[in-house]
């Protein structure tokens, strides 16, 4: 039997890399705003390069700048010894990950930094290591010791290297103003694509929206209502704005002997509910849910070019 309770090992662990983290997060300075400001700087792309763990998380630094606005791409750096050294251009950085600096594997692809001046970010946790010195953008992680017993599996030390990758990434994409439609575009598959779907995907529009004219008679609202089968009617003003909305609540309401000799804007509610084609479904439907309300106009300039409702909301796996 263990000597500790294996949970007891664990939270030992993560506090050993919790620690690297607040040191990491207290080193940070000026070296890191010039990797920042250069990578921003540079019209090129991004290679990431590391070997065994470290080359596990520059894969994921990669794919997180990839999905981020910065274009970016793993190099092993093996296969860069034996061609991959060609994709690399003048107007491109390199960021190579090493935790001792002394990855011989690198040594290849230091050199032809060197050599035809691509900037350089060394990541590691030696000032004078081989990297370090070569880097043009050495970037030193402080000394923290390994999660595990033994102190040697590359634990805390790849913990860091993965939030001083996230850091970057988040760094650049607040400076480019990166926004959550810009991500919707790199994530179209899966939970967050769904998650960050706009309204315009999924709204009905042209001939499915129920419109009436202001001075429409109520016979011809509650056809409209019916045939739409969405349980309102937009009204609209003679240059095709928005000004109202007619629910089978305001029905409800004017119920009367006189409701069908009235018109559409003697009934309509004048504040109608409305959002943007480029507002996220969910958003639309958060709204919905908290206003009690089981649709909502799609306006542009003042017109409504579609409707949105909770059902539609359902069918794309809102919930």
């Amino acid at each position: 039997m263990m000597a500790q309770a294996p949970n007891l090992i664990g939270r030992t662990a993560i506090a050993k890399e919790i620690d690297g983290l607040r040191l990491l997060q207290d080193s940070l300075a000026e070296p890191f705003d010039r990797v920042v400001e250069t990578i921003l700087a540079r019209q090129g792309r991004v290679f990431v390069a590391g070997i065994g763990k470290s080359g596990h998380v520059a894969r994921k630094i990669a794919a997180t700048l990839s999905s981020t606005g910065t274009q970016a791409y793993f190099i092993h750096p093996a296969e860069a010894s034996h061609g991959d050294l060609g994709m690399i251009g003048p107007g491109d950085l390199v960021m190579a990950l090493s935790n001792s600096g002394e990855t011989q594997e690198l040594s290849d692809l230091l050199l032809y930094c060197g050599r035809w001046s691509i900037p350089l970010v060394g990541i590691t946790s030696r000032a004078e290591s081989t990297l370090a010195r070569a880097a043009t953008l050495p970037l030193v992680m402080p000394q923290a010791p390994e999660a595990c017993l033994v102190g040697m599996a590359p634990t805390t030390s790849t913990t860091m290297m993965m939030a001083l990758g996230d850091a970057i990434a988040v760094a650049l994409m607040t400076a480019r103003g990166f926004t959550a439609g810009d991500f919707r575009n790199f994530h179209p598959g899966g939970r967050l694509g769904q998650t960050l779907m706009r309204v315009e995907k999924i709204m009905r529009q042209d001939e499915a929206l129920p419109l009436v004219a202001l001075t429409a008679p109520m016979s011809e609202v509650l056809l409209t209502i019916t045939s739409k089968s969405l349980g309102c009617a937009g009204v609209v003003d003679g240059e095709g704005r928005l000004v109202g909305v007619i629910t089978d609540g305001d029905l409800r309401r004017h119920m009367d002997p006189g409701l069908l000799s009235r018109r559409a804007d003697e009934i309509m509610s004048r504040k109608p509910r409305i959002t943007r084609p480029d507002a996220l479904v969910g958003e639309s439907l958060a709204r919905m849910n908290k206003e009690s309300i089981t649709c909502l106009f799609v306006t542009a300039d003042e017109k409504p070019v579609g409707v949105i409702t909770l059902h539609d909301c359902l069918r794309a796996g809102f919930s």
